[in-house]
């Protein structure tokens, strides 16, 4: 399949790097996702909004098949990772391939160092030298080296919320994945610990895709090149982000935008179960 570009791009300057094709989804006999199709530009932020229990959150698991730790879960459809269907692909290139980080922060019971090292040793890397430049180098990538460089030794534990998030974070980029997939980092974050994830998510995206599951919308219109918004089981539209809020082009969306419990800064929606 030949990959598109982006609607509001340049011809060729952006092409889709995961394509989902009619995909449904079912908890048992639930079916929490129907017949959803999108799409999701390379090296752009992707935002999944929508009220809880919408299915956007099952939608960001399916992406790299972490679904499968669930049981009686039924999948249809296909996801195009680079045009090849990640569901025919062997599962551990699909988790290298592509990153989640979870919305609690879930740092090993182990040092700072050995948080990041770990993918690494898993797969096969001895070499002493080289681990410890990766560990600094994705340390630095998520902006946490400088805070953390006198005591790479300590326990993970040690580190505040937004640290241990960042280190979760460079955990995920020690394997330098394609995509990664950030379901609520920020929900449980003061607005300081929150500000150094928006930044840090504006500097990845030079490197990979990303896709954030979210309910605060003002971040959503801070990090997003695109969103798309869903009500429950449904994709009910996608754009770019400037676009959706400006000129919604459905009446769905612009009710969950501008509902009147929302405050300029921020979003009254409880995050999603």
């Amino acid at each position: 399949m030949t990959l598109q570009v982006a609607p509001d791009e340049k011809s060729g300057s952006a092409a889709a790097k995961l394509i989902i094709n009619n995909l449904n989804f079912h908890y048992g006999n639930f079916q929490a996702l129907q017949s959803v199709s999108m799409q999701f530009w390379d090296k752009r932020v992707t935002a999944l909004i929508g009220p809880s229990g919408c299915g956007k959150s099952t939608l960001l698991r399916t992406l790299n098949r972490m679904h499968e730790t669930v049981p009686k879960t039924r999948v249809k459809g296909e996801i195009l990772l680079d045009s090849e269907n990640i569901f025919r692909m062997d599962l551990s290139v699909v988790r290298r391939r592509v990153g989640m980080l979870f919305q609690k922060s879930k740092p090993f019971a182990k040092s700072i160092f050995e948080n990041v090292a770990f993918g690494l040793r898993i797969d096969g890397c001895r070499n002493k030298s080289h681990l410890r430049d990766a560990v600094e180098r994705n340390l630095q990538r998520a902006a946490l080296w400088d805070e953390v460089k006198d005591k790479l030794h300590r326990s993970a534990h040690e580190l505040s919320g937004g640290q241990m998030q960042r280190l979760c974070i460079a955990r995920s980029l020690a394997l330098n994945p394609e995509v990664l997939l950030l379901d609520e980092p920020c929900s449980d974050l003061d607005p300081i610990a929150t500000a150094k994830i928006e930044e840090l998510i504006y500097t990845l995206k030079a490197s990979c895709t990303i896709v954030i599951v979210t309910h605060n919308v003002e971040q959503v219109r801070r990090v997003a090149d695109y969103t798309g918004f869903f009500l429950p089981g449904q994709l009910i539209e996608f754009g770019a982000t400037q676009a959706i809020f400006e000129n919604p082009g459905k009446k769905e969306t612009q009710d969950y935008l501008y509902m009147p419990f929302r405050v300029a800064r921020g979003s009254a929606v409880p995050a999603e179960s």
